[in-house]
């Protein structure tokens, strides 16, 4: 597995008096963690400090485990999940409290990067310039642009483009989405809230990953164009870039624990 370079940074944006983003970076490069909160201020804040906290930890000890990526990050998920259904018990004032999460490993057992997600925080792949959105986001919207009901023009405007299908903190999660993710030399990653893809399109994103001259200052950019454009929400960005001498293949669908094709 090729060993990246990384930043991140979070930003409350312009109009927001709270910041419920969350992020972590792992120092050793092997993980990437971004995390949107909701359910008003104490709330949002206290579900996405949990679910970084909770997935980091989970990580972390069970890393060299003889486990797959796979099942490493769907029990990462399910335990914040745990986590802040907890929390929700013993603080009442929290109960509708959620967050949303998306991971990017780095496993050196593994051939290539495995992402997961819950919610509608992305993961980006920049390769030869071309920006791939890798995740697909759980919300209404989403499902109904897949099922023709809208169009993505539709949707950048619509009242329910931020009404989630899914989200840590719920009890009725039972399915995350588990995926490899394809990279090859040159290959930028972008972990990022939606703060940040609601002001700025697709292109003006690949814009900055591709001019950037390193991580950190693709993060900078890609958090000051946002604000520029409106900053109405809180805005969190990971930028993971990838050097090496091989494109990695990816392998064939695995089923996760519950069953489902990953």
């Amino acid at each position: 597995m090729m060993k990246p370079s990384f930043s991140g940074s979070t930003d409350p944006g312009l109009l927001r008096a709270s910041n419920q983003d969350d992020y972590y970076l792992d120092p050793e490069g092997r993980f990437f963690i971004v995390a949107d909160g909701m359910g008003g201020h104490a709330g949002g804040q206290e579900a996405s400090r949990l679910a970084t906290e909770v997935i980091s930890r989970h990580l972390q000890r069970s890393w060299d485990e003889a486990v797959s990526t796979a099942d490493l990050l769907h029990q990462a998920l399910l335990a914040a999940n745990r986590a802040i259904l907890r929390d929700q018990l013993q603080y009442p004032e929290r109960a509708d409290m959620g967050t949303t999460a998306v991971i990017l490993t780095c496993r050196d057992q593994d051939d290539h990067p495995w992402c997961a997600h819950v919610g509608d925080s992305r993961l980006y792949r920049l390769h030869h310039a071309q920006l791939i959105q890798v995740t697909e986001d759980h919300t209404w919207i989403a499902r109904a642009i897949r099922e023709g009901e809208l169009t993505p023009a539709q949707s950048r405007y619509h009242p329910w483009r931020h009404v989630l299908s899914q989200c840590l903190g719920r009890e009725d999660l039972y399915h995350v989405k588990v995926q490899p993710v394809a990279v090859a030399p040159g290959d930028r990653f972008l972990l990022c809230s939606d703060g940040l893809t609601e002001e700025l399109a697709d292109a003006t994103l690949a814009e900055h990953l591709t001019t950037a001259k390193d991580c950190q200052t693709a993060v900078e950019r890609l958090i000051e164009a946002a604000k520029h454009h409106g900053g109405r929400d809180n805005i969190t960005t990971v930028v993971v870039a990838f050097q090496g001498d091989s494109e990695a293949s990816l392998p064939a669908p695995q089923p996760d624990a519950a069953g489902n094709n990953t």
